[in-house]
């Protein structure tokens, strides 16, 4: 049984967000959202999920039996195979998003945040529904390998129950729409910001604010999402870091201007080379996180986003590039066995990739780390 990767270059859903019956259109959004977040960890779903998504979105079955029919496919399958554990999570992960956003059912509470954690990564990661117990720091592309400073494991609970009151106890009564959008740009940045669970905290963010707009009178149902997840966290990461020495100061106006779009349906352009914080790149280049990535022919700037210099790399393989990118820096030396278990790739496809990335003038082999060991270049 092929487990066939979907490129998401043509938004398979689209027709249905502009359906004239509402619960196609209802179901089209669900799921049009629910996997263009999973670009904000470089996956992509199977073909298998989107035909049975739309299988679901044409009435043809339940989302139970989605999901029973996704089950049934992974139980079938031989034991996990090269890249298919990463594509596993993304079809399982995008079924539950699916089915979250088709729920009315919500409770603006911490609770309520940890239970959608738990229900998406259930089965998938151990510590599913956990708040962890450790600090963690992330490099990040848009802030050339700095990090966000996270919460304090020691104080997670309490800042979450913190924000969770103060968002409670706000009144939107008397604002314009432009201070309602910054007041929720700064509510979900610094939700976001603390970072309680050990993985997966974007798209349970993302999720339990579709839900909370909701019930603030906003429908959010347009595709804003589902083409613009990785600019989302992108805005994040720049709504959370400060660097005064290089003048760099967290702000919102990114965020706001992605919920313009969300909630106001204004058509701003959303690029994620804008929110790097060198401001170095030019207009020719990469979305990384869009998925739907158009390589010019030029030469690599990994701070910001990245290139090819002949040839136009797929968007998977330029969601492999950030993965290791974010890993590693421009500092730590990789070689093909940390390629392999990063992005769960065989020898040969890990083989295959670092080749194609000194070709393209991406990573160097460095002497004095011992064979066949490679670092990104910079770019001067």
């Amino acid at each position: 049984m092929e487990n066939e990767v979907v490129d998401m270059e043509k938004d398979p859903f689209k027709e249905y967000l502009r359906e004239s019956e509402p619960d196609k259109a209802h179901k089209g959004y669900a799921w049009s959202t629910a996997i263009g977040l999973q670009a904000v960890d470089g996956l992509k779903p199977s073909k298998y999920l989107i035909d049975t998504a739309i299988q679901n979105i044409e009435g043809k079955i339940t989302m139970k039996e989605a999901q029973n029919l996704i089950d049934s496919y992974y139980e079938e399958r031989p034991v996990h195979l090269s890249d298919d554990e990463r594509t596993e999570e993304a079809d399982k992960v995008s079924l539950r998003i699916a089915e979250i956003l088709s729920e009315t059912a919500f409770s603006f509470s911490p609770n309520e945040y940890i239970a959608i954690h738990r229900k998406l990564f259930q089965g998938i990661y151990n510590h599913a529904g956990k708040i962890k117990d450790y600090n963690i720091t992330k490099k990040e592309c848009v802030l050339d390998g700095a990090t966000v400073m996270y919460g304090s494991a020691s104080e997670l609970r309490a800042t979450l129950e913190y924000d969770f009151s103060q968002e409670k106890d706000f009144s939107y009564k008397g604002l314009s729409m432009d201070e309602i959008i910054h007041h929720l740009a700064v509510f979900i940045s610094r939700l976001w910001q603390i970072h309680i669970f050990g993985e997966g905290n974007t798209r349970t963010t993302a999720v339990f604010f579709i839900k909370y707009l909701r019930t603030l009178g906003f429908a959010a149902t347009n595709d804003i999402f589902a083409e613009n997840a990785w600019y989302f966290r992108n805005a994040l990461v720049r709504a959370n870091y400060t660097n005064l020495q290089k003048g760099i100061h967290e702000t919102t106006e990114y965020l706001e201007v992605f919920l313009r779009n969300l909630l106001l349906n204004e058509k701003n352009e959303l690029h994620n080379r804008n929110l790097h914080i060198s401001g170095l790149l030019n207009e020719e280049k990469v979305d990384i996180g869009n998925v739907k990535v158009d390589i010019q022919s030029a030469k690599v700037d990994i701070g910001n986003v990245l290139f090819t210099k002949n040839n136009g790399f797929s968007a998977k393989t330029i969601a492999h590039i950030h993965r290791l990118f974010v890993e590693f820096g421009f500092d730590e030396a990789f070689g093909r066995s940390a390629v392999m278990e990063l992005l769960a790739l065989k020898g040969s496809g890990a083989s295959k990739l670092l080749s194609n990335l000194v070709q393209a003038d991406i990573i160097r082999p460095v002497p004095g780390y011992g064979k066949g060991k490679y670092k990104f270049k910079k770019v001067i």
